[in-house]
């Protein structure tokens, strides 16, 4: 039984007061902080890879996605109001159904922001190799692609990695400021395809509406649901949010909203500019290439621009929400203490932002966009599924916890969570399903080998 100990409300609130993190974020920012994470690989780059798998109902798939995160988001928006304390799923289920569980959870969470950081920076690679070729620069394609791809690495990927992981060692204040406005740029970019494209749609692309049926639509939106990826990055700053308990739950939920109309408005718009067979062969720059048959190559431009720049703030947040991960299961003991040594000048975990940066990068240099992309979403709808559960056991076993936000139509909501996460899980391929569980069988021998006696719970008994 001592696998399922459990970190009580209280104790975790009381690790927390001794954080040496630096409170800089409020509702606004936490906001920008989500669409940063959002806005990014999923609407510049998965969006074409998305309507070879479903055509112009690709629009469906977003709205399924979106509807599995919204029901998923509720649930974190509880807990953020619960356990405002970094770490977010790990954390939850830490105080819901004990450490083993917990642990695979933050194991779990490790994968998904590591990978999903070297997937943003493999879709911004491709964007930045347009964008110089615009200025009269080649990058060899053997820089740019894999060696699973015939080439020797993705060097700008690589690089690309390594200067996120620079600013956000360097601050919370500094990295908020750059997200702030690079988003208010990239929003800005969105908009304006949304507004000039809507001008030259042809609605006989539309036609046929579902081309590869339901399970088309199914298939894209298991693929292109790593498009959502970031809400839950904002419960990570719980430690650095001024007000968590309110705060944290606005953030979750607005950046969400906000989000899945853009989502759906945008593809809307791009696969009524372009037939959906023509994406193929420019998936990783769909927008760019959708607006291009405007003429207006002025709006072409801008949007390589603001994609290149763009996808900088979703590396940014994943980055930053892996640290964050580490840092509290590194606090608990489970990972060793280098993870959640705070440096006194920048007042961040700096070691342990290097450390998972050149792994990300390294990812991001040597593994496809596909490979990435798949197990991405994998280990973050088990996450949700887990979260869900979570909540429906709080609810049951500590009713009484003050809840300044709460989950509306429990149980439904979170079932409706576990369904929806539960069956994009099963449409994934079955080898993303092999390699998370060879990442998993990995992160149970290092639990028994380190983590379980090294636990501050084991210390405390």
């Amino acid at each position: 039984m001592e696998l399922f100990r459990k970190k009580s409300v209280d104790f975790a609130l009381e690790m927390s007061k001794g954080s040496q993190l630096r409170r800089e974020l409020g509702a606004w920012d936490l906001t920008l902080l989500g669409i940063g994470a959002i806005i990014g690989t999923g609407i510049f780059v998965l969006t074409g890879l998305g309507s070879l798998t479903a055509g112009p109902a690709l629009t469906l798939s977003f709205i399924i996605a979106g509807l599995a995160c919204l029901f998923a988001g509720l649930t974190y928006a509880e807990f953020a109001s619960i356990v405002p304390v970094s770490g977010s799923a790990y954390t939850y289920s830490y105080v819901t159904i004990g450490e083993f569980m917990a642990w695979i959870i933050g194991w779990d969470l490790i994968l998904e922001y590591l990978l999903a950081v070297s997937s943003v920076s493999v879709g911004w690679s491709g964007y930045f190799a347009d964008l110089v070729m615009g200025l009269g620069i080649q990058i060899p394609q053997s820089l740019l692609m894999t060696p699973i791809e015939g080439g020797i690495m993705n060097l700008p990927a690589f690089l690309i990695v390594l200067l996120i992981t620079l600013l956000v060692s360097i601050g919370v204040k500094e990295s908020k400021w750059v997200n702030n406005l690079i988003v208010a740029l990239k929003l800005l970019v969105v908009v304006l395809f949304i507004l000039v494209g809507f001008f030259y749609v042809k609605p006989d692309n539309w036609t046929p509406f579902m081309p590869f049926g339901f399970e088309g639509v199914f298939q894209a939106a298991a693929v292109i649901f790593f498009a959502f990826l970031g809400f839950d990055a904002v419960s990570t700053a719980a430690e650095e949010t001024r007000n968590p308990q309110k705060d944290l739950p606005k953030g979750i939920l607005w950046s969400l909203a906000i989000c899945t109309i853009l989502y759906v408005v945008t593809t809307m718009v791009m696969t009524g500019l372009v037939e959906y067979k023509l994406f193929a062969g420019h998936e990783k720059s769909p927008v760019a290439f959708a607006i291009s048959v405007t003429g207006q190559d002025w709006l072409r431009g801008l949007v390589s621009v603001g994609a290149t720049v763009g996808m900088l703030t979703v590396m940014l947040v994943m980055l930053y929400g892996q640290v964050r991960i580490g840092y509290s299961m590194s606090r608990d003991g489970l990972l060793p203490k280098v993870f959640s040594k705070v440096n006194i000048k920048t007042r961040t975990p700096f070691i342990n932002t290097w450390i998972f940066g050149l792994v990300a990068a390294c990812l991001g240099g040597f593994v496809s966009l596909k490979e990435l992309s798949e197990l991405v979403n994998l280990g973050t709808l088990a996450a949700f599924v887990l979260v869900s559960i979570c909540v429906m056991i709080l609810r049951k076993t500590q009713p009484d916890l003050p809840r300044s936000f709460r989950t509306p139509l429990v149980p439904l909501v979170p079932i409706l969570a576990i369904l929806f996460c539960g069956f994009l899980m099963i449409k994934l391929p079955g080898t993303s399903w092999m390699r998370f569980l060879i990442w998993l069988l990995v992160g149970l021998i290092i639990y028994f080998v380190y983590g379980y006696r090294n636990s501050e719970l084991n210390k405390k008994k």
